[in-house]
């Protein structure tokens, strides 16, 4: 690696990507739909989409770059590249993307997802949004007409490669984390959905002939009960924010969790904001310890994390901090087979959900014999550390990976 700027030209964004490149769908005809929220922040890859009827909206091809134009998506993070499709298929999406495409022995299609992805561009896209306050979209002739310094062709793909590699490990985790959720959450399911833990003979309970008794829940073991939240729990604590107009109060000592934070993760390994000593210390009561179960209960409703270390939350989370010989895991698993009841709970007729900490503790659980739970966590907690330093790693591939981003970007580091 060289520090130099030679054989780098200047040259205008709209005249080395193709913006919104034209494709043509039959309207009325059935096609992949990739929607905003299928799009996750600060993340390359796009695992998911639908199938529905063509009728309008942006068009594009693997290989693409899906830059959302509306606000708060963009400042998000909400950047993705196509890579779902089969070869030469055709999609389409949210209006609200702006699609990017090479041109021809110009540029790179990888390099150009990169580009899209630093700071630089990304504040004045930002920058140059207009229209009402929550509905602001990027103008599109502000990044064509972006004069920008880009490299030759082979380091363009040079560059991509060495970005690339780090966002492949990272998805290698994501993909090894989601193997190991579900082959957790099968065990999960057969011992205390269908009940068939092992029984003192090591057979699966029920389908051995285990005794079922009645409950307000249906039939349950033998030994079990029905109980709430609460039971299960040390405390269920309701997050605070600090006074935001204190500056003092936010700082890098402790995480401070929003539901941002909790979106397609197990554990919460870093936090958007941090709050100071000061912050902390303001609100003492609200610091919860490693291994606590963060359940969303405003506005976004259902999602469940695992706390990483000591944290706090805002208001919008409340935090399960279970009692001795309670499985965090068996809790944290408990919570996402009920996320369909807790938001009912959360329902209440307002257009805004929201479940208070005095009603989530009392719904209404089934809790095991804690044997049983000991048991389970003991078997499954092997699981969960491998889950947990797979997002640690990535955490530290993603730090890298931005570190080197701006200075690859803008020549400071020459790759040849």
């Amino acid at each position: 690696m060289k520090k130099n700027q030679k054989e780098w030209q200047e040259v205008r964004l709209g005249d080395i990507v193709y913006f919104n490149p034209t494709e043509k769908l039959i309207k009325g005809n059935n096609y992949k739909k990739i929607s905003m929220d299928c799009l996750i922040p600060k993340t390359r890859k796009i695992e998911n989409y639908e199938i529905n009827i063509f009728n309008g909206g942006s068009k594009f091809r693997n290989g693409d770059t899906l830059m959302a134009r509306i606000t708060p998506c963009l400042e998000n993070g909400k950047t993705a590249q196509v890579s779902i499709l089969e070869e030469n298929e055709i999609a389409f999406g949210s209006t609200e993307f702006i699609v990017l495409r090479e041109k021809e022995n110009i540029s790179d299609n990888n390099f150009i997802y990169y580009l899209f992805n630093t700071d630089y561009i990304r504040n004045i896209a930002i920058k140059s949004m207009t229209g009402t306050s929550g509905r602001q979209r990027v103008q599109e002739d502000v990044l064509k007409n972006l004069i920008i310094k880009l490299p030759p062709l082979e380091e363009q793909k040079k560059i991509a490669s060495i970005l690339s590699s780090l966002d492949d490990k990272i998805e290698l985790n994501n993909r090894m984390n989601k193997i190991l959720e579900d082959m957790a959450q099968t065990i999960f399911k057969e011992w205390f959905v269908n009940f068939n833990f092992p029984n003192e003979e090591g057979k699966p309970y029920k389908d051995s002939g285990g005794k079922m008794i009645e409950s307000e829940l249906g039939n349950i073991p033998e030994g079990w009960k029905v109980g709430i939240i609460k039971d299960i729990s040390k405390e269920v604590i309701c997050g605070k924010t600090p006074p935001t107009k204190d500056e003092e109060n936010y700082g890098d000592y402790m995480p401070f969790i929003t539901i941002p934070d909790m979106h397609n993760n197990t554990f919460i390994i870093k936090s958007e904001r941090y709050l100071s000593n000061k912050g902390v210390n303001t609100q003492i009561n609200k610091t919860v310890p490693e291994n606590s179960i963060c359940v969303s209960c405003i506005a976004t409703v259902g999602l469940v994390s695992l706390t990483s270390e000591n944290s706090q939350t805002n208001q919008q989370i409340n935090t399960i901090i279970p009692k001795k010989d309670i499985s965090s895991y068996w809790v944290y698993f408990y919570m996402k087979n009920i996320s369909n009841i807790i938001i009912n709970y959360a329902s209440g007729g307002t257009t805004t959900l929201n479940l208070n900490k005095s009603l989530f503790e009392k719904i209404n659980i089934i809790i095991p014999e804690i044997s049983i739970l000991v048991t389970f966590n003991n078997n499954i907690k092997s699981i969960f550390d491998m889950i947990k330093s797979n997002q640690i790693e990535n955490q530290k591939l993603a730090s890298i990976r931005d570190t080197l981003l701006p200075r690859l970007m803008s020549g400071e580091i020459r790759v040849k």
